[in-house]
């Protein structure tokens, strides 16, 4: 059984967004969108991700939290809007395990050695998978979606969430469609660095 933990992590607006309007293949983080990640290229320390097809510019105090996550992460979920709008990362996803939550898998991808492995079953279905793809790792969520049926569904530990210096009035939220009793959270760690702000929290479970 695994020991990790199942986490969420992703760059929010100050105003809720994780991207503007009219996000699609094309217009990836949707209209205004891509200044979310502006801290990602700004600093002067190299993170490679994507096996190492990407490399992230980013602050000394943004690149330690960052390697420590990457460190951590034993498998990663994602949902299939996310997985349709960035083209499939172009067979290079941001972390492998790569779990896609989805109702019909994609038929170019289905294939022995595919980066991808698709659950049709469900979020449930999906964490109790990668857990046990992770071992002692993490397993981290970084769809907006899937965060919400995890902390819906009761299976979501730490929210960690870098909030970008930007307005963006308008487009995908963050924490949309939660429903039900309020969710209590524990602030565990706040990081100040160029261009964003890093908060963690601890998910309260009853």
């Amino acid at each position: 059984m695994s020991t990790g933990k199942v986490i969420f992590n992703m760059t929010m607006s100050l105003d809720g967004f994780v991207a503007g309007p009219n996000d699609s293949p094309g217009n990836g983080l949707g209209d205004g969108g891509n200044q979310l990640f502006d801290w990602y290229f700004s600093g002067d320390t190299d993170v490679p991700i994507s096996d190492g097809k990407m490399v992230l510019k980013v602050s000394a105090q943004s690149a330690e939290l960052l390697n420590e996550a990457i460190g951590r992460q034993g498998a990663g979920i994602w949902g299939r809007r996310t997985f349709d709008i960035t083209q499939g990362w172009g067979g290079h996803p941001p972390g492998t395990p790569c779990f896609i939550v989805t109702h019909n898998i994609p038929q170019e991808w289905d294939y022995c050695g595919s980066p991808f492995i698709f659950v049709t079953d469900g979020i449930e279905s999906a964490i109790q998978q990668a857990r046990q793809a992770a071992g002692e790792k993490d397993v981290v969520i970084c769809t907006a979606s899937i965060l919400q049926q995890s902390l819906q569904a009761g299976l979501l530990d730490e929210i960690h969430v870098d909030i970008a210096p930007i307005l963006l009035g308008s487009g995908v939220r963050l924490f949309d469609h939660l429903g039900g009793e309020p969710i209590e959270l524990e602030r565990t760690r706040v990081v100040e660095a160029p261009g964003v702000t890093h908060l963690s929290f601890r998910v309260i479970k009853k």
